[in-house]
């Protein structure tokens, strides 16, 4: 919750926009230093503005506020760090979700990991009317990560993102493969 601090100094001294002829006055710099106690959170504040709207810079305790602007969720238990990366990256994600690419980059911010993404569809080009569709009539997508632990890894996390990312009408598999067990296959 925010609220006032203390002695906070103010940047613009009430006192300092009057003439000169008020300067020196005790009752009427006791009187100022008052208001100014009570402005200084509010100017600073607007003079701060756009570090408290940048997801980067802004305050933690308004990160959760700033993510209902670009219709997230950030997980409160996340590190700072990442849940600043979820807000940053919202729009960019928005415009790209639904494919490919939005899905691995949702995936590469909620996990750390660069996904292997397989899928069923495609697109194609043809001069002749009647060719053949690319891809298969039936849509899937198939998600991998490969983690250093396999049973450590919290899948359900990874499957409800998953599914979130996919288009509705197209089932999705996820496959969390330990780094370990690749090497032992080789």
């Amino acid at each position: 919750m925010r609220g006032p601090l203390p002695g906070l100094p103010t940047a613009h001294p009430l006192l300092h926009q009057l003439p000169a002829a008020y300067h020196g006055q005790e009752f009427l710099e006791r009187f100022l230093s008052a208001l100014d106690e009570v402005l200084a959170p509010v100017l600073l504040t607007l003079d701060n503005l756009p570090a408290h709207l940048h997801p980067r810079t802004a305050p933690e305790d308004l990160l959760a506020w700033l993510a209902e602007w670009v219709a997230v969720e950030v997980d409160p238990e996340r590190p700072a760090n990442q849940r600043r990366a979820v807000v940053a990256t919202a729009v960019t994600r928005h415009r790209q979700r639904g494919t490919r690419q939005g899905l691995a980059a949702a995936v590469r911010v909620e996990t750390g990991i660069e996904p292997e993404i397989s899928e069923s569809g495609g697109t194609s080009w043809s001069s002749e009317p009647g060719a053949p569709l690319p891809g298969s009539a039936r849509p899937w997508v198939t998600v991998r990560l490969r983690v250093s632990d396999a049973e450590g890894f919290d899948r359900t996390r990874v499957e409800k993102l998953v599914a979130a990312e996919v288009p509705a009408h197209v089932p999705y598999r996820v496959e969390i493969v330990a780094v370990a067990e690749e090497a032992g296959r080789s």
